[in-house]
């Protein structure tokens, strides 16, 4: 039965809400203090590099893969439920004993399966949701934001609480985290609504090709990337950054916090500020707040309030940024194409940034400090700006064409 036309009540919402703080708990703590947990096992740095690069490796591949079935099916829901049974199967292999039987290979083939199976969670669920709120093509920003924000509430507490936890039990309960987390993750995709989008015969072979033809999904797409590269800079290096010129753990933990809070208070009021600037001239925006973020940071790290103003810019770099993209992915691949359009966005502004930011970010930092990490981001912000400005053009004269000048 297709919901994609009617309004979503709360009660359909509640178990994407569910999902989004479930999946980003899950994140807030597995990202960050998974090297430490492989360190403590007695992996090398070298080993920690190549098992935390399994999660955007799989991010090159899985996502589009899962988006492609997906539209082709039309049951995001049910292949939501598959994937977050696997992994939690899966992160049952976590518990073997690698320190004296098993071996780096083993962990790897673990951590693979698990991250094949989660990294394409979001793009369906997103989808899904997409096509739950929007109603007539139109993309509800309010209703996606105040589902969206509990997400960012999930990833706040969690990076809190395991982090005390794992200051005073010590990494052991690594494992017994992942489960518990994946199982939240599980029990949700479960309570979601079982949705599936009609499937017609003469539109199950329709092809991604000629939108990514079109100039202005290109240049969105490059600006997404460029944006997007710009932000390993904190996703990777930003508390190193800051440990290595003196910050405590506590100061580096408020400054996370700064930016997730006005994260969380952009998702709840942009129903309010997005209609205020076409989606295209708030990738301008969003970009140009990057490069002044990542000047600062570079420049200004060791001034505290010019650090927690560049913390604050968040609200800009990426919870608007990230509405704002898929807001126009669902404007540019509606229907059957909203999967792969999905997918493709992770693999073209997660995937590839992390695996090329990552590795580039790490030779930068080890040859010229990581300050020069900040500086590189900046000049990659200015080429988001730029792809994003090419986007805002060419929309404006297509809206011109067809008389809808904004």
């Amino acid at each position: 039965m297709a919901h994609g036309a009617q309004a979503a009540s709360r009660r359909q919402l509640v178990p994407f809400a569910a999902l989004s703080a479930s999946y980003f708990a899950h994140i807030g703590f597995f990202n960050p203090y998974l090297p430490l947990w492989l360190q403590e096992l007695g992996f090398s740095i070298l080993a920690i590099s190549l098992l935390t690069s399994v999660q955007a490796a799989t991010r090159l591949f899985a996502p589009y893969g899962w988006g492609a079935l997906s539209d082709r099916t039309g049951e995001r829901v049910k292949l939501l439920r598959y994937g977050a049974t696997v992994a939690l199967i899966a992160s049952l292999g976590l518990w073997l004993d690698f320190e004296s039987r098993f071996g780096i290979w083993w962990l790897t083939a673990v951590l693979l399966v698990m991250f094949t199976h989660t990294s394409s969670m979001m793009p369906m669920s997103e989808a899904a949701m997409a096509h739950l709120i929007s109603q007539g093509g139109a993309f509800d920003a309010r209703r996606y934001g105040r589902v969206r924000l509990w997400g960012s509430l999930g990833f706040l507490v969690t990076v809190f609480a395991a982090g005390a936890w794992f200051e005073h039990f010590g990494m052991k309960g690594f494992p017994a985290w992942t489960f518990l987390s994946l199982l939240a993750v599980t029990v949700s995709v479960w309570l979601l609504p079982d949705l599936k989008e009609a499937v017609h015969a003469d539109d199950k072979k329709i092809s991604v090709l000629p939108i990514l033809r079109q100039r202005t999904v290109q240049w969105f797409l490059a600006a997404a990337f460029f944006h997007v590269m710009a932000h390993i800079g904190i996703y990777i290096f930003f508390s190193l950054y800051l440990d290595s010129i003196g910050y405590s753990k506590t100061m580096i933990g408020v400054l996370w916090a700064v930016s997730v809070i006005v994260e969380i208070g952009w998702f709840y009021t942009q129903g309010r500020w997005l209609p205020k600037l076409s989606l295209t001239a708030w990738l301008i925006a969003c970009s140009v707040a990057m490069v002044l973020r990542m000047g600062l940071t570079a420049s200004f790290a060791s001034v505290l309030l010019v650090l927690l103003f560049a913390q604050v810019l968040h609200a800009l770099t990426f919870a608007t940024h990230h509405t704002v993209c898929i807001a126009l992915l669902s404007h540019h691949f509606p229907g059957r194409l909203r999967g792969r359009g999905q997918a493709l966005y992770v693999v073209v502004a997660y995937g590839l940034p992390g695996v090329l930011g990552g590795l580039a970010g790490g030779l930068l930092s080890s040859t010229f400090g990581l300050v020069s990490v900040y500086w590189a981001c900046a000049v990659i912000s200015l080429m988001a700006v730029f792809c994003a400005w090419r986007a805002w053009r060419l929309q404006r004269s297509l809206d011109a064409a067809q008389g809808n000048l904004r």
